[in-house]
């Protein structure tokens, strides 16, 4: 069904929504939504068709649900992709799109991740620009957060604790953060730990880009280096 299925998103009521994050042989570029039983009951984007419109998508990265139902698409993967986010009503029903290249408030560069709090606040996670742009449901700019160093992954629970999986920072691309996964909160933007890469050496650690944590605090990270999906278990 996929080329390359990237971002994954499970609604309160048990459905699975995925974005195919490229395009090849006439798939591709798409968000799906399956019900809990794996049948496909909503596609967004045109199959294997690039563009910025209402209805076509460019790479894109990742998905999210408002609490009312409307569905959020943080489209783009940097390079010559889109970057921007696109919000449609719950039945798949365009509504608006906001953003473009750059590095101002608003702009993007790789859109990597999106969640909402409780407040129905969009979090976007804007990888390359090493911050969360938050917004409201309109679109509109709220702040940045840069304390959660480089968003690879967003998750947001039901208490508002946000974690953060930060795949990018070094040296180089944001100095002064290390990798890892960063628990935090979503009402304040406080930090409060920090899930360190595992790896034999500081610079080569194998660490998530995809997060998700279960209603008991376990937190789970998807690495795409190592292949391998880790559990870390709350002290």
């Amino acid at each position: 069904m996929f080329v390359f299925p990237h971002g994954m998103h499970v609604d309160k009521d048990g459905n699975v929504w995925v974005t195919d994050g490229e395009g090849k042989d006439g798939k591709g570029h798409q968000v799906v939504k399956f019900n809990p039983d794996g049948k496909v009951v909503l596609v967004l984007g045109k199959a294997g068709v690039a563009g910025d419109g209402p209805d076509t998508f460019n790479r894109p990265s990742a998905v999210t649900t408002a609490p009312n139902g409307d569905i959020f698409v943080a489209d783009g993967h940097g390079g010559d992709s889109n970057a921007r986010v696109v919000k449609f009503s719950k039945d798949g029903k365009f509504i608006k799109a906001w953003g473009k290249k750059g590095t101002a408030p608003g702009e993007f560069d790789t859109p990597h991740a999106i969640a909402t709090d409780s407040r129905g606040r969009v979090f976007v996670g804007d990888r390359s620009n090493s911050r969360i742009q938050i917004f409201d449901q309109d679109g509109k700019f709220l702040e940045e957060w840069k304390q959660f160093g480089g968003p690879s992954g967003i998750f947001i629970d039901r208490n508002d604790t946000i974690y953060v999986a930060d795949s990018q920072s070094d040296a180089k691309r944001n100095p002064g953060f290390k990798r890892g996964i960063r628990v935090g909160s979503a009402k304040d933007g406080s930090v409060q730990a920090l899930i360190p890469g595992i790896g034999p050496e500081p610079d080569k650690e194998s660490v998530p880009e995809g997060v998700a944590a279960d209603a008991m605090g376990n937190v789970y990270g998807a690495e795409t280096s190592a292949a391998d999906l880790k559990k870390f278990v709350k002290k």
